[in-house]
């Protein structure tokens, strides 16, 4: 029988891409989602991006290039870390802040604890976290005029394609989109950049999905427990009235459910941990945003369950991992086959000694 000194269960840290392919492909898609924003700022939503991605890559190269030359540039991690930031970001943030947020996200958050896969934190969020507390004011203001409930005038657009809908698909689930869902797809009043570039996110959410980036598994846990909370507790006044379409396509959600709460580096380490932290990161988001009235509270739950990694990674040394006599991890099935096999040799050398004694 297998001692305590075996691994339980199999780890979930690797994926199914390399590191600098996941990374470049992560850049591709959060620089589409940029570049559907600067289309209807003028290009502000560009100028945010290049000032965080030039201040990531810098900061990286002069941490790294001493040791490592330009490797540390070529796996993508700091461009990506950079691009992420910015879908935080109002788009009407001044670069600046995007500067040092991303400054901030390679120096403290990522080499202060030893570099990719060391930190506790994705750092995009820590950038994030820093700017939105060092300069709330600033932050505010880049966000006046936005809207957290849907367009009450909706587009010509919107109006068509819905009427297409309607007819073709709501009709017969006897049903009717509203006024405005279109709209979300594509915000024109200011906001963070996630938030004006949804349609772009949709399509990278299919890329992150089809070429296994992250385990999608875990993002549509993170939803199904996000909506499902959001329907009954969404609406402070009547439950069972929240509006989870709203929930999705705004406040941010797309990215911390596909690319925040399921960071490997950030989070736990097997199947049954990652399940209990995006339980809890989508609880957490539900409250901050509902009962807190913090339409990016995804953002608040996903650093809040980030700082508990920790924690939760201990206990799941205690319950799920520990080392075999020869100081490897292995899987209880490995060890019970071995342990079978030693039994069956020491066996065989007892019936051996048997029939020699016999002779």
């Amino acid at each position: 029988m297998a001692d305590r000194k075996t691994l339980k269960l199999n780890t979930q840290v690797n994926l199914a891409r390399p590191t600098a392919v996941r990374m470049w492909l992560v850049f591709s898609c959060a620089f589409l989602a940029v570049v559907q924003s600067a289309i209807g700022d003028s290009g502000a939503s560009l100028a945010v991006a290049i000032a965080a991605l030039v201040s990531a890559v810098l900061t990286e190269l002069l941490m790294t290039s001493t040791v490592h030359g330009l490797s540390k540039i070529q796996d993508g991690s700091a461009a990506a870390s950079a691009l992420v930031l910015t879908l935080l970001l109002p788009n009407y943030i001044h670069p600046v802040y995007a500067a040092l947020g991303a400054a901030f996200a390679m120096v403290v958050v990522k080499h202060s604890f030893g570099g990719l896969g060391s930190n506790w934190m994705n750092p995009a969020l820590g950038g994030w976290l820093f700017i939105r507390f060092s300069w709330p004011q600033a932050f505010a203001a880049a966000l006046d005029g936005s809207a957290d409930y849907l367009p009450q005038t909706a587009s010509a657009a919107d109006q068509v394609i819905r009427d297409f809908l309607n007819r073709a698909v709501f009709m017969f689930m006897g049903a009717e989109l509203p006024a405005g869902y279109i709209d979300l797809f594509s915000v024109q009043s200011p906001g963070i950049i996630a938030d004006r570039a949804v349609l772009a996110l949709v399509f990278a959410v299919a890329v992150i999905a089809a070429f296994e980036i992250s385990r999608s598994w875990l993002s549509l846990v993170y939803l199904a427990v996000f909506g499902f909370l959001i329907r009954m507790a969404g609406d402070p006044n009547v439950w069972w009235n929240g509006d989870v379409i709203l929930a999705f396509l705004s406040g941010g959600t797309l990215v911390a459910a596909f690319i925040l709460v399921v960071d490997p580096s950030s989070g736990a380490k097997s199947a049954p941990g990652n399940m209990v932290v995006v339980v809890i990161a989508a609880a957490l988001s539900m409250a901050f945003r509902v009962f807190a009235s913090a339409l990016y509270g995804c953002f608040f739950a996903v650093a809040l369950v980030n700082a508990l990694t920790p924690f939760l990674c201990k206990l799941e040394r205690r319950l799920l991992y520990s080392l075999n006599p020869a100081g490897n991890f292995t899987s209880i099935e490995n060890a019970v086959s071995a342990e079978s096999a030693v039994s069956k040799r020491a066996a065989v050398s007892k019936r051996g000694a048997a029939s020699r004694g016999g002779r």
